[in-house]
């Protein structure tokens, strides 16, 4: 079974592997591409022999809607780490918004940040920023397809993302903010697609639950 869940906002990927395990009683079920805590949206789940489709799913190019607060910037780029660097909200005005989103798009690479769910040397990333350390990592090479601006006020940006997989948008936005002559941080995420899968299929644990339970009773 391969199911489009909308994850939300608080919870793991794992946790939502593991709510589906209790609800079905399957041994096998995995994610097809990891999802941060703060971030919603689109996780496909796989279950039992359908898990082997999940690694196809997590190569495929996804989108995101995203808003980006200027000023501030926090140790994991998000909402939920602490502010290390601020820096004046600019004056922008659309014209300068897309021309600097028009000189992300196409091949570059990224460096991963220290507060991910990457593994260097068999150790999750996440575990050693949480200790203040900080370790050399190799850039993915990724792919911006398309950057679009949505809207500009009071200080956040709102725009849509379509990319290779590998592309942490935390990064890409922490990016955006300085080439834009300032710092910042996501403090919204939305995933709206993986490959063929779209946020208007999605369908949340209890949706999910209740269908599963009207299956096997």
């Amino acid at each position: 079974m391969i199911v489009n869940i909308y994850k939300p906002v608080g919870w793991t990927s794992f946790d939502v592997v593991k709510k589906v395990r209790n609800i079905t009683k399957e041994k096998k079920v995995g994610h097809g591409g990891t999802l941060d805590p703060f971030a919603e949206g689109v996780l496909i789940i796989g279950t039992g022999k359908d898990t082997k489709q999940l690694q196809e799913i997590t190569n495929s190019d996804k989108s995101y809607l995203g808003v980006l607060k200027f000023g501030e910037e926090t140790d994991t780029l998000d909402s939920e780490g602490r502010v290390v660097k601020t820096a004046p909200v600019p004056e922008l005005s659309a014209a300068d918004i897309k021309a600097v989103f028009n000189s992300f798009l196409g091949p570059r690479e990224q460096t991963p940040p220290m507060y991910s769910a990457k593994k260097v040397n068999g150790v999750r990333l996440y575990k050693l920023a949480r200790k203040n350390l900080e370790i050399h990592r190799e850039p993915n090479k990724i792919y911006i397809y398309a950057l679009d601006f949505i809207t500009w006020e009071e200080g956040q940006l709102s725009f849509t993302v379509t990319c290779s997989k590998g592309t942490y948008i935390r990064v890409l936005a922490g990016e955006i903010a300085r080439e834009l002559g300032s710092v910042g941080h996501l403090i919204k995420l939305i995933r709206t697609s993986i490959g063929k899968f779209r946020v208007e299929d999605a369908i949340t644990i209890p949706e999910f639950e209740t269908a599963w339970l009207s299956t096997v009773s």
